[in-house]
């Protein structure tokens, strides 16, 4: 028996809590990136945050509403922050340029439907809508993905939009910008790119959950390859081919900023 549209988004929202559990735990919010968000707001005082989860990326300085589909990302929102509202991107329960701006961070993959988010936001949105998401075709510029996890390459095509097409949702190109988004060496949020210059990291247990894409895995096949770079940085063999990225600060890796300003 297939499952129907209502179904699936009920089971993507159910696999999406049971993997996140201890998601505020490692996805805090880096200094640098939130900068740059904040940067592409610009003077936006009210902001509609799509698929806020725990509620990193959010200002105090300005008024923020929520949505968060997940109850269990609700409930690790911190007490100083306002609360979610329980809706989907692709239902949006505002009324046309309610806020300044509407923002998506790290996010619009695991939508039911990317489009249909993506013009909501732009519907809500006075001024700009700013995303901050991954360019897909760069998946293979991390190490990680390059020679140990080919398959997340597959997935992350198969689940990302590329940027071509989020700019097309959101309205086309004209007044939308697209801002590279290098990851620092030491960066605070645990997405997949976070640790290209500390890979221990993802050797720990407490790390993994908060890497969406690896819940999309064969389990054998990621215990395979963690195996093999838990070897690899036991022998010096990770150091003798990856050790200049020792001596970097930032890398770009694929993420990007995209901000659609209105007419």
């Amino acid at each position: 028996m297939s499952l129907g549209a209502g179904s699936a988004t009920v089971a993507r929202v159910s696999e999406y809590d049971a993997s996140r559990a201890a998601y505020a735990a490692t996805r805090r919010a880096d200094p640098r990136i939130a900068a740059a968000i904040e940067r592409a707001l610009g003077d936006a005082r009210t902001v509609v945050n799509v698929g806020a989860g725990a509620g990193s990326y959010e200002a105090a300085g300005r008024s923020v509403i929520p949505v968060e589909p997940s109850a269990v990302m609700r409930a690790q929102r911190p007490p100083d922050v306002a609360p979610a509202i329980d809706a989907r991107a692709e239902q949006l329960p505002f009324e046309d340029a309610s806020a300044d701006a509407a923002m998506a961070i790290l996010t619009i993959h695991h939508w039911e439907d990317q489009r249909a988010g993506l013009r909501e936001m732009r519907r809500v949105a006075r001024d700009r809508v700013v995303v901050l998401t991954f360019d897909a075709g760069q998946a293979e510029s991390l190490w990680l993905v390059r020679d140990y996890l080919p398959e997340l390459a597959t997935i992350d095509r198969g689940r990302f939009l590329t940027i071509d097409e989020t700019v097309a949702a959101l309205g086309g190109p004209a007044g939308a910008d697209v801002e590279r988004v290098p990851i620092p060496h030491d960066c605070r949020d645990g997405f997949l790119g976070a640790f290209w210059r500390r890979p221990e990291r993802y050797l720990e247990p407490a790390v993994r959950p908060g890497i969406s894409t690896f819940g999309e895995l064969d389990p054998s096949i990621l215990d395979t390859a963690l195996w093999r770079l838990g070897n690899d940085l036991k022998s010096g063999a990770w150091q003798r081919h990856y050790g200049g990225l020792l001596a970097l600060d930032e890398l770009d890796i694929g993420y990007r900023l995209i901000v659609a300003r209105g007419e």
